[in-house]
């Protein structure tokens, strides 16, 4: 049986800073410092999977978000709070060359699937 190893906030904010990312690097392209759609969930070979931040114990994780600062859904000043909403139905995700962090979910509604990303940074993780 493969498992996902569970991870904290305190192993998000160990994930370099995506302003470290080398100019170079593969994943530099990616730019997503808030919510962003995606066509299609992103993996190998460009990211590998760290880990998750859903708690395999809570059959319905709360849909409530946290926000600091008048901030939203979709800013990028919005704290990244894995105990909260969409964190808390997340993937974690880092770039196989350089590993910086990406969080990764997918959202169901009733007529449309919604692939979403951003990027870990460590500064904005809370909890």
């Amino acid at each position: 049986m493969n498992t996902i190893a569970r991870l904290s906030a305190a192993d998000l904010k160990r994930l370099p800073d995506p302003a470290a990312t080398p100019a170079g690097c593969a994943c530099a392209c990616l730019k997503a410092p808030g919510w962003e759609s995606v066509t299609a969930p992103l993996g190998a070979p460009l990211l590998q999977r760290l880990g998750t931040l859903r708690d395999p114990d809570e059959a319905e994780p709360t849909v409530q978000e946290l926000h600091a600062q008048g901030s939203r859904y979709e800013s990028p000043n919005a704290p990244i709070a894995p105990d909260w909403f969409p964190y808390n139905r997340c993937d974690v995700w880092a770039c196989v060359a350089c590993g910086r962090g990406f969080l990764q979910y997918t959202e169901f509604g009733g007529y449309y699937v919604d692939h979403r990303l951003r990027e870990v940074d460590p500064a904005r993780v809370v909890g």
